[in-house]
């Protein structure tokens, strides 16, 4: 009777038929290719930061002008003052992969930086996203009252409560409290505000604050900070009535290192000549309504972007100088600036015929 069928059948005798074993080394092999293939795939903790666009804030964007004025006389320039842009890939919802990342690593142009340093720690791209488009337009609204205030423009500034920091005065302030005066002085900035409260000591100030529809007087005291002026333990946010009207067309793009050029072209459009004659400028900077310039994210990208559009000169903050050194592109002119002023200062030398060379640099 012969073999059932579908019964395996056992080597004849003599027979050199063996059974065939996959060697293990392939078996390894096949195994590290696909791990090495899923983990390519993998989402990473990283981002990657790159050279993102520039654009010239005396000019148009889509036929809409960067910086333009509403009810004053501007004059013609012929400046390129350019604001610089980085782009961000990866973090939150939308997280790059290996190959992105070890690509980025090998490119001079790049930048591989851990996710928290761009997106905190539970919050969303979303989120992130809307803090970019609020940083942006309070950034214009800071350029505008550092121009004027370098112009000697007057304008009004309003100072709300916005939080506390501790409790020194939480059981008489509240949120949005308007700060109308301080012992009989109407408040008219920050700054003078500090002053007061420093003139004052130790002693107690009394406060006049619109709440609502009432205007009340309180008592407020003062801790000394870690720099030894007096404090009320509020946070603050400021609000400002300008005239003339600064319109901005900046789209899609967020955060807050526009700020120092957004006030040079206004700058540059309130006054008479050219502010940088006709040198092509390009520089980053946030800026504060006093003036003064603090540092940035991503200067190094920026730097690459300004050479790539043409520019022969980059204003950079002073403070992000350790950024700088060794990330400057061939041809391109880095002048380092702490304050509006002095911003200012460079760019009208320039135009004077200063070599760029000769000015401060990092």
């Amino acid at each position: 009777m012969g073999p059932l069928p579908g019964a395996e059948r056992a080597p004849t005798q003599g027979s050199t038929k063996h059974a065939r074993k996959k060697p293990l080394g392939s078996v390894a092999g096949t195994a590290a290719l696909l791990l090495a293939a899923v983990i390519s795939f993998m989402p990473t903790n990283f981002v990657v930061e790159s050279p993102g666009p520039t654009l010239d804030t005396m000019g148009e964007l889509e036929g809409t002008e960067l910086v333009s004025l509403l009810g004053a006389e501007t004059y013609p320039s012929d400046s390129r003052l350019d604001m610089t842009t980085v782009f961000v890939q990866g973090g939150g919802q939308n997280r790059v992969t290996v190959p992105v990342i070890l690509e980025a690593l090998v490119n001079s142009s790049k930048d591989v930086v851990a996710e928290e340093t761009v997106i905190p720690r539970g919050v969303t791209s979303d989120q992130m996203s809307e803090q970019n488009d609020s940083m942006m337009v309070s950034s214009q609204e800071l350029s505008v009252a550092a121009a004027f205030n370098e112009l000697d423009i007057p304008f009004t500034t309003e100072l709300y409560v916005a939080g506390f920091g501790n409790d020194t005065n939480s059981a008489v302030l509240e949120e949005d409290d308007q700060l109308l005066a301080i012992n009989q002085t109407p408040v008219t900035n920050l700054n003078q505000l500090k002053g007061e409260l420093n003139d004052r000591g130790d002693e107690p100030s009394t406060l006049t604050v619109r709440r609502g529809e009432q205007t009340v007087d309180e008592v407020v005291t003062t801790q000394p900070g870690e720099d030894g002026t007096r404090q009320i333990g509020v946070f603050l946010r400021s609000s400002y009535i300008f005239d003339p009207q600064i319109n901005f067309g900046v789209q899609d793009i967020g955060g807050p290192s526009a700020g120092m050029m957004f006030a040079l072209a206004i700058i540059d459009k309130m006054t008479e000549g050219s502010l940088a004659g006709d040198t092509h400028v390009a520089g980053t900077g946030a800026i504060t309504d006093e003036g003064e310039v603090e540092p940035i994210g991503g200067i190094a990208q920026k730097l690459v972007a300004s050479q790539r559009a043409g520019a022969e000169v980059f204003l950079a903050p002073e403070d992000n100088c350790p950024d700088v050194q060794g990330r400057v592109p061939r041809g391109l002119d880095v002048v380092k600036v702490s304050t509006l002023s002095e911003a200012r200062e460079a760019l009208e030398r320039i135009a004077q015929g200063t070599d760029p060379g000769e000015l401060p640099t990092c």
